[in-house]
């Protein structure tokens, strides 16, 4: 068997990352993708090796030839006309190669794990495509495939239906041919191809006309939860770069994007917070359904829009700030924020990381359960010279909840003292009894004037990508100042819509909210039963968990992601937290938390000797290796 790899295209969509070089040159982690992807055809005791160059082909041929000499027998074929024509010229090009042997055909843009290459050639059949099932992110030719992994039809860009997208896949641009396949049926159908629509063009749409065929013997390898990545331009090579990564590096790409995950749809994310079973189907399809005037049309400005939160949540428009999302509103309310506050640790940092450090005060719940109730903030701030208290309820990571008459008394405690109380409740509609939790009413807001509820509609409602708030609060001229200080058209046309239909689908939401915490209650009792958790009571749409064997949450964050795709939040990072060994999870539907809870309980039933194996394999950092375990831990 041999291999040809197409390499001429000059890469203008990776901007300077080509200026000098091809595609294949441009490195990802560390490591250019052209000498990765020859260790990898390295290992497969290839005949040889012809590789198709044409942009900066002089230094792509003695890069390989400087490195790879004596190992892999290489051939160069030139495309001198690479800024005219496509890769169909480029394979034309190396046709009489093709015809001399069983061959794999690789694009030079792709990055794909080990087990990619050695699946296509066990592979009893001698004529295949590797394909990936279409995913957002995927652009570029498609196949329809049957049960059989007979491949239909070859769909090419401009065929694309959306209609049609759960039946593509992607071609992954690995095939392998056989020689009587290319010297019979592919590489006269290429000739007679170029010599009618010319050289422009790509080879899949030569293997479009021959899937029309009976009997060609084309089949379609999909390749499952294998890694790969095609790199076009600069975002591409980003995400590569994260999906290719490893250990402290992986982490800290995921955790450096603060959301868009959706980008990774292979991995499970149990950081971020959402309802699972809220907004309901035919909530989307109304908003579907105005799509293309949503998207043309401009948003209304800061009146509408807080009448329709004011609407949303029963409370008067002018009580009521909508953010584009809770942070606008928190960004603006603590550049308010004159004398210190008081903030109760751990807590969701998006506060305290807007205020001076010398204006904080904070509390630390001095117990194994992060847990406090408003008699302990009472006591404990009555001899402090706070002007402001935060409380998040329930609070994050800690999951701790007040209860809605001890949070009035704590407000009417402010009160007395000259106070302004500040309540987050942005997770209080996963607490039980959650249709009387609220503090969003106008009676309560107008008889303690100090005091600010905040709300994130992203938590429980389930929409993070429509990046909606509010803060509602009687005090008018503070009202009055953040909707001044925040931009007039600070929410697009969709989070409006979404506010202006939200109420037909109430019950549905407190039903969402019902079937949550029950969910919540199932997945708690199995959470419970890996042996090296410590599950902390919880009235949010997450648990906080103490590990308390075999792992530091460094480490479980880090296997977890490696081996099973899977993001939890390791809480190292919180304030009072540090070395302390807590990880968040958050509540999904049933098959996500089973599947996490089944990797957690894989990871328990390991020996410990297995586990000593791994981290001497891996070697990672010295943050995670056994100096910074727990004392006494096995």
């Amino acid at each position: 068997m041999q291999a040809i790899i197409l390499a001429a295209g000059m890469g203008r969509r990776l901007g300077d990352f080509t200026k000098e070089n091809t595609k294949c040159m441009v490195p990802v982690n560390g490591v250019r993708l052209i000498d990765r992807m020859l260790k990898q055809l390295e290992r497969l005791d290839l005949r040889r090796l012809i590789v198709v160059v044409g942009y900066q082909a002089e230094n792509l041929m003695k890069h390989i030839g400087n490195n790879y000499k004596g190992t892999l027998p290489v051939e160069f074929v030139a495309n001198p006309v690479f800024d005219k024509t496509n890769n169909i010229y480029s394979l034309s090009l190396a046709k009489e190669q093709l015809q001399e042997d069983d061959t794999l055909l690789v694009e030079s843009d792709l990055i794909f794990s080990d087990r990619l290459l050695e699946t296509i050639v066990s592979d009893k059949r001698p004529n295949i495509a590797l394909v990936a099932k279409y995913e957002t992110w995927m652009d570029g030719t498609m196949v329809q495939i049957d049960s059989e992994g007979n491949i239909l039809n070859f769909v090419p860009k401009k065929a694309f239906d959306y209609a049609d997208a759960d039946q593509y896949y992607k071609t992954v641009n690995i095939y392998k041919f056989s020689r009587d396949f290319s010297r019979n049926i592919y590489v006269p159908f290429l000739d007679a191809y170029c010599k009618a629509l010319g050289n422009n063009e790509y080879y899949e749409q030569v293997l479009r006309v021959i899937t029309l065929l009976d009997n060609t013997n084309l089949k379609a390898l999909p390749v499952g939860g294998e890694k790969w990545y095609e790199i076009d331009d600069v975002q591409d090579l980003d995400i590569a770069e994260t999906l290719f990564a490893e250990d402290d590096e992986m982490l800290r790409r995921y955790n450096y994007r603060y959301g868009g995950h959706w980008r990774f749809p292979k991995m499970l994310d149990f950081c971020y917070l959402v309802n699972p079973f809220f907004p309901p189907e035919r909530l989307k399809q109304e908003i579907k359904s105005n799509f293309d005037t949503l998207l043309t049309e401009y948003p209304s400005g800061m009146y509408v829009n807080s009448l329709l939160a004011g609407k949303y949540f029963g409370i008067k428009q002018e009580y009521t700030v909508v953010g584009n999302g809770a942070a606008e509103l928190i960004k603006s309310l603590m550049g308010r924020n004159r004398g210190k506050i008081g903030v109760v640790y751990p807590t969701f940092e998006e506060y305290p990381n807007r205020l001076p450090q010398e204006d904080i005060v904070a509390f630390v719940p001095d117990n194994g359960n992060l847990a406090y109730d408003a008699q302990m903030l009472k006591r404990f701030f009555s001899d402090k010279d706070v002007a402001t208290l935060l409380l998040i309820n329930p609070d994050n990571p800690s999951g701790n909840f007040i209860p809605k008459d001890d949070v009035l008394s704590l407000a009417a405690w402010c009160k007395e003292r000259e106070v302004r109380l500040i309540v987050d409740e942005s997770f209080v509609d996963f607490s039980d009894g959650f249709e009387h939790n609220s503090l969003l009413h106008d009676t309560i807001l107008e008889e303690y004037d100090n005091l600010m509820v905040m709300k994130s509609i992203s938590k429980s409602y389930g929409v993070p990508g429509l990046r909606l708030g509010i803060l509602a609060s009687s005090d008018r001229q503070l009202v009055a100042w953040m909707k001044k200080d925040i931009s007039i058209w600070n929410i697009n046309s969709f989070a409006e819509f979404y506010m202006q239909i939200f109420n037909k689908y109430t019950a549905d939401y407190q039903e969402a909210c019902s079937r949550f915490i029950a969910e919540r209650n199932r997945f708690g009792k199995r959470l419970r039963t890996v042996p090296f958790l410590r599950v902390l009571p919880t009235q949010a749409n997450y648990f906080c968990c103490e590990i308390t064997d075999r792992y530091t949450s460094s480490e479980l964050t880090k296997i977890l992601l490696a081996r099973f795709d899977i993001m939890i939040k390791d809480c190292t990072s919180k304030s009072s937290l540090k070395d302390r060994n807590y990880v968040r999870l958050s509540v999904r539907n049933q098959a996500d938390n089973d599947r996490l809870v089944e990797a957690l309980l894989a990871l328990a039933q390991e020996s410990p000797s297995a586990t000593e194996a791994m981290w001497k394999e891996r070697e990672w950092g010295a943050g995670t290796t056994r100096k910074s375990r727990k004392p006494g831990r096995k």
